[in-house]
């Protein structure tokens, strides 16, 4: 397992949410897209990560 890609992951998928939480606080559409979209990316990053482990074994 890449764990600083897990790492990696985990934090983009943080900030996506402070970013999409921080957006809806202050009406900021285009923040809350970006928090959204940093919160795919993490998956994403996760799905990856998923597929590299299932082929390991």
């Amino acid at each position: 397992m890449g764990s600083e890609e897990r790492a990696d992951a985990t934090k983009d998928d943080v900030a996506g949410k402070a970013k999409e939480a921080w957006g809806k606080v202050t009406d900021d559409e285009k923040l809350e897209a970006e928090g959204k979209a940093d919160q795919a990316k993490s998956d994403l990053k996760n799905a990856v990560e998923d597929v590299k482990d299932a082929f390991k074994h």
